[in-house]
């Protein structure tokens, strides 16, 4: 599938389906059970480095029975035969998208991009998208200055990361909201922006250091939004899942 057909039709998904919610649990059986807490309404889910360590590709089959569509976020960092791998496997697991970290070089980024094209051209078939992650949210510029070089701010090394990887085939970034307004004036509304780091108004931040609310990411350009704990650890999460959809449509 082209990129812009691929985009447009992740862009037609409604509001409920753009709230992403982070299944970061220890096994198979409790992500399960909490997809199913989050009903039918929440269909896009999010499997990460814990819950895939614990349970493998098994757990991504049991979502995708559920009627999930599962964003497979293990941001794959290595050679570009070894990412070109990893995607290939990802594709057949039919996630609807995974991650790359950007700063793994445009060899591999280009390497991964067309590993799912040439997966889904013999599938004859949907590829998953393909996002590069620029800037972990639990960044700072102090965090940044132990690895990065002198004078490199995190602005700048965001803008440079994600024009590498839509230059290099990605189909888009996972970026904080704060990134947003400089990354669409660069690049455009062309690249899907996935941002996590999202927090109801007033909830607390927890670990992360760049946040926003749901309607102010959405107004800043994010296409699809990642929520963890404001929705997993709520007492009702579909009710919880509801209140954020509702904010971004405000």
């Amino acid at each position: 599938m082209h990129r812009d057909d691929l985009l447009a039709d992740l862009r037609r998904l409604p509001a409920g389906d753009r709230v992403i919610t982070a299944l970061d649990v220890p096994t198979a059986e409790a992500a399960v059970a909490l997809a199913g807490r989050l009903g039918e309404r929440a269909r896009f889910v999010k499997v990460g480095l814990e819950l895939f360590t614990a349970a493998g590709p098994l757990v991504v089959q049991l979502l995708r029975g559920q009627g999930k569509l599962v964003f497979l976020d293990l941001k794959f960092n290595d050679i570009p035969n070894t990412v070109a791998a990893a995607a290939r496997a990802a594709a057949r697991l039919d996630v609807a998208m995974l991650t790359i970290h950007a700063a793994c070089g445009r060899a591999a980024m280009t390497a991964a991009a067309a590993a799912l094209a040439e997966t889904a051209a013999a599938a004859g078939g949907r590829r998953p998208a393909l996002l590069a992650v620029t800037v972990l949210t639990s960044l700072g510029p102090a965090e940044l200055a132990e690895t990065s070089a002198a004078g490199d701010t995190v602005a700048a090394r965001v803008q440079r990361l994600a024009r590498l990887a839509w230059d290099s085939g990605c189909d888009g970034v996972v970026c904080a909201a704060a990134d947003l307004p400089a990354l669409r004036g660069d690049l455009g509304r062309q690249p899907l922006a996935v941002t996590p780091g999202i927090r109801p108004a007033g909830a607390d931040v927890q670990d992360q250091k760049r946040v926003a609310t749901p309607g102010n990411a959405r107004r800043d350009g994010a296409d699809f939004l990642v929520v963890g704990r404001p929705i997993t650890q709520a007492e009702d999460p579909a009710r919880a899942h509801a209140a954020l959809t509702a904010e971004l449509e405000v």
